[in-house]
């Protein structure tokens, strides 16, 4: 029988994470017909990023609206911006309605990813000392996957209760403690305004200013919310509006509106009683060149007597405190990281090995790089969502884009019979080079501010420099030459 004719190839598909994107992975995966998959998912749940934070406060900061699937939209969002809460419940909801806990492992954390050449499989090798084996793997770990704790002389010295944000410890009762934060990005724009309100005293450490944008996030009444789920067109209707601003602004290259931005960002940070204060939170860098956050009540915060901004650097650690570079300690009974991800790493996070004993870490020598930001090559049957280069607007979005990409790739494995996949060096190295290209024309990108976008040698490996649209076009139509493939 020719391999034309022969029935499609039973796939055996190990989808790394059960955050957003290994859900929508599961969900059209046995839309295509693909029913023998695994969602190995480290935690106790599924949920990701949503599952694993959930500090005080914790919130999306893209409009609830592109926050939902578009074959799933969800019509109920209490307010603009979603809490935790009610991201990780519609993730659940997900789980439930297409079920895919059946498929789940949780606590199954994988260690290592190995190519098996002569078998063409892989072999995920896990943490409890399990092993799986499958014809195809989908990392869907995404960008923030390893936690980032400071290089700080006496951390681990520290006498005090000590967690990263990401990891909240909701056992301990912080009433009336001293607290020391550090870092003042993301988590704790989110989180200090919650904590000031049960906490004795709090330190906020900063290393560098941010933009804090405020947000239009009054809560929806139960007359708007009826009208929501009554009238499904209205809540597209919304959906479409927040997607033509968001798609629209991604690229950051209208003057006119990031100046208007930066105007907003410097009107929020009036609410700031003492002039001083006010000096020392205003961003010396432009608007875009690091994550721009989002809050209503960071900057009001700082009029509670109880909230020390700290802008000189940490020269230490004691096991009672934090020293900082002008000799001050600072007694603290807990210490809060917020110093969030290793977020250039993607799937290097884990040992991976493919053809021809290569490891991803040394194909990645000099940042993350991929085909659409999905595949790599010498590493075949492999499949990321939330890759390099991918992260902008609403990831929800891209991560469908991807998803749909890859079960494209999958139907081909299946039903040309082959044994392997795998993308050329030379189209992902063209396509590397325009994305690289594109950056570098996002002048903001390209300040001087520390920000999470570059890997260690420079290279920006987070970001998407086109837009939204533009993703799903490439997705949709990749280069057919762009691929090898091996029959089986």
């Amino acid at each position: 029988m020719s391999a034309t004719n022969r029935p499609p190839r039973n796939l055996r598909i190990a989808i790394i994470g059960a955050g957003p994107g290994g859900l929508c992975m599961a969900i059209r995966l046995k839309e295509a017909g693909f029913d023998d998959f695994v969602l190995l998912e480290k935690s106790d749940g599924v949920g990701g990023t949503w599952n694993h934070n959930r500090y005080p406060g914790c919130a999306v900061d893209l409009p609830s609206a592109l926050y939902a699937f578009s074959f799933e939209i969800k019509l109920d969002w209490s307010r603009p911006y979603a809490p935790q809460s009610e991201l990780l419940a519609y993730m659940e909801q997900l789980a439930e309605k297409y079920k895919l806990l059946p498929h789940c492992r949780f606590g199954s954390a994988v260690r290592t990813a190995t190519w098996d050449e002569d078998g063409a499989r892989w072999r995920l090798d896990l943490d409890s000392g399990d092993s799986v084996e499958a014809d195809v793997v989908v990392s869907a770990i995404g960008m923030f996957n390893d936690l980032v704790w400071p290089d700080i002389d006496g951390l681990d010295s520290f006498n005090g209760t000590r967690f990263h944000s990401a990891c909240w410890d909701w056992d301990h009762d912080l009433s009336g403690e001293t607290v020391g934060v550090i870092g003042s990005a993301a988590s704790a724009v989110q989180f200090v305004p919650e904590i000031v309100k049960e906490a004795g005293q709090v330190h906020l450490f900063q290393r560098t200013a941010n933009w804090v944008l405020p947000k239009q996030d009054t809560p929806y009444t139960e007359e708007q919310l009826e009208r929501f789920q009554t009238n499904p067109h209205l809540t597209h209707a919304v959906r479409e509006e927040s997607f033509r601003r968001v798609d629209g602004g991604m690229t950051f290259s209208d003057p006119d509106a990031l100046a208007e931005m930066e105007a907003v960002g410097r009107g929020a940070i009036e609410v700031v009683e003492d002039p001083e204060l006010r000096r020392r939170l205003q961003p010396q860098h432009p608007f875009g060149c690091k994550r721009p956050l989002l809050s209503n009540v960071y900057y009001a915060a700082f009029n509670r007597p109880n909230l020390e901004l700290v802008t000189e650097g940490i020269e230490r650690i004691t096991r009672d405190g934090i020293v900082s570079v002008d000799g001050v300690e600072r007694r603290v009974d807990t210490l809060i990281i917020a110093t969030g991800f290793s977020t250039t790493k993607y799937l290097s996070a884990i040992d991976v090995t493919g053809r021809r004993g290569e490891r991803i870490e040394d194909a990645w020598n000099d940042g993350a790089r991929a085909y659409l930001g999905i595949t790599t090559a010498g590493f075949p049957n492999l499949f990321m969502l939330y890759g390099p280069n991918t992260n902008n607007g609403s990831i929800l979005e891209m991560i469908e884009s991807q998803v749909d990409h890859a079960v494209h790739q999958i139907q081909r494995i299946a039903n040309e019979n082959l044994a392997w996949i795998d993308v050329r060096p030379e189209p992902m190295e063209r396509y590397n080079e325009e994305v690289q290209q594109a950056i570098q024309s996002v002048e903001v990108w390209q300040a001087d501010c520390n920000g999470y976008y570059r890997s260690p040698s420079g290279r920006v490996v987070t970001q998407w420099p086109f837009s939204m649209s533009e993703f799903r076009k490439r997705t949709s139509n990749p280069d057919a030459d762009a691929f090898e493939v091996a029959p089986l």
